[in-house]
């Protein structure tokens, strides 16, 4: 007789429903939709998405975040209005920088890695390497005085 198969289990969701929706209003306002600019707010199904697993790593400090949010809020940020969303959103930036930080960096860099937004941009949706980006050179004298700068460290044995 075989032992029966074993289905392994879905990971620990990185949010709960109400958690998720509370950061979704908070991604929104953080970068809204632009329909002059013809781009998706942060809370776009897809960039949400890529919001939510990049956090996975980081999965406590964003119920954290979110739960610090919510209690600026009163309740659930989502569910109140566009006033208190706006005062709690400044309050948690202010009051809990080091969480508000984590939610600050993962939306940014999921909102810029969205092709939409990169094509918006004028930017080819692509990744920098093999092909590489045209950077234009800058004033390199602008280093001379941290270069005339006494050395701060000590050489290596």
């Amino acid at each position: 007789m075989s032992s029966p198969s074993v289905i392994p289990l879905a990971a620990e969701p990185v949010l709960g429903p109400a958690a998720q929706r509370s950061l979704r209003a908070l991604v929104a306002l953080m970068i809204p939709a632009s329909a002059q600019y013809q781009v998706p707010g942060a809370d776009d199904e897809r960039i949400f998405a890529d919001i939510v697993a990049t956090l996975r790593p980081h999965a406590a400090l964003a119920r954290d975040a979110i739960a610090r949010l919510d209690e600026l809020a009163g309740g659930c940020f989502a569910d109140r209005d566009a006033v208190v969303r706006e005062a709690a959103a400044q309050d948690f930036r202010t009051g809990a920088r080091a969480l508000a930080s984590l939610l600050v960096s993962v939306t940014v860099q999921c909102y810029y890695r969205d092709d939409r937004v990169m094509v918006s941009l004028g930017m080819e949706p692509r990744a920098p390497f093999p092909k590489g980006f045209e950077v234009e050179q800058g004033d390199w004298s602008l280093l001379d005085p941290v270069r005339a700068r006494p050395k701060m460290y000590r050489p290596a044995p």
